[in-house]
């Protein structure tokens, strides 16, 4: 028989994870259907969203060379049957205090970044290069980890030295390079373009560098139409940019310079949503999502 959830201590709360404690080396990694924007957690639930986040990752962490944070299967029998499907057993880390951002074609931050400067997080870059402008090699472009509610604030490699030492970094930024191009060399085979993703990384008991939290997600990464890509102008997108370009659109109604929360979500919106992420799964991993515990 199955814990409750009620049997594990509540850790944490995150914009989309909570966090419990399963036992003194090991932790419930909870995915929720709750969705972020704009550093704010929206009224909408996307159904079944941490179901797909979890099984993407799941798949990603079998996919890529790194060591990650799995301390057991999908259908764990530590894992409570109201959370099945949605949950991960882990290993308890030391997580380090940078987001670890891989780019592989210029947007968002980055693409703001460099229209002000010719840089990206202090990279010098060639000057001409436009929205979708895919980089010769990707570039490892780190951020603070901010609290809830703050925003994420690009930073050079040489303030992650000083926040994890030259060694630590050096191994980082490493990692995240060959975890990227191992997943976005995936992708491409499948028709998708991982313009972007976001790692996070932890230390274990023994000094060793974990992949941890999600991988490849929707959340985490922007995926692109690779047969639609064309530089200078924003892609058609299967991720969470979606719900974005929504909420700054006119018929939101919504002033992202102001202090008013966003506006709930129209259901054809949210419908949309889940329909991106079950197919960028479905495309990506060669699975059915129909398939997938905890339904």
């Amino acid at each position: 028989m199955r814990p409750a959830l009620t049997d594990y201590q509540h850790l944490a709360s995150g914009k989309v994870r909570e966090l419990y404690r399963v036992d003194d080396e090991t932790l419930l990694f909870v995915a929720t259907d709750r969705i972020s924007a704009y550093d704010y957690i929206l009224d909408s639930q996307i159904p079944d969203k941490g179901r797909i986040l979890t099984a993407m990752s799941v798949f990603f962490f079998d996919l890529v060379d790194a060591p990650n944070h799995l301390a057991g299967p999908p259908d764990d029998e530590r894992i409570p049957e109201e959370v099945l499907g949605r949950a991960l057993v882990v290993q308890q880390l030391e997580m380090l205090p940078v987001e670890a951002v891989a780019r592989g074609y210029l947007t968002g931050s980055g693409l703001a970044d460099y229209q002000k400067t010719g840089k990206v997080c202090g990279i010098e870059l060639p000057p001409g290069l436009v929205e979708a402008s895919r980089f010769p090699e990707p570039i490892f472009t780190p951020a603070t980890k901010a609290e809830l509610g703050q925003h994420d604030e690009n930073i050079s490699f040489e303030q992650v030295v000083e926040l994890i030492g030259a060694d630590r970094a050096e191994q980082l930024r490493e990692a995240t390079l060959r975890t990227y191009s191992q997943g976005a060399e995936h992708a491409l085979k499948k028709g998708i373009i991982v313009a972007d993703t976001k790692f996070e990384f932890g230390v274990d008991a023994e000094g060793n560098l974990r992949l941890a939290d999600e991988v490849f997600t929707p959340d985490s990464s922007r995926y692109w139409r690779a047969d639609e890509w064309k530089e200078g102008v924003v892609q058609q997108s299967f991720d969470k940019q979606f719900v974005r370009n929504w909420l700054t659109s006119p018929e939101s109604g919504w002033d992202r310079s102001g202090d008013t929360p966003p506006p709930p979500l129209p259901q054809d919106v949210v419908e949309a949503t889940r329909a991106r992420y079950i197919e960028a799964y479905e495309r990506i991993s060669g699975l059915k999502f129909d398939d997938w515990i905890g339904a």
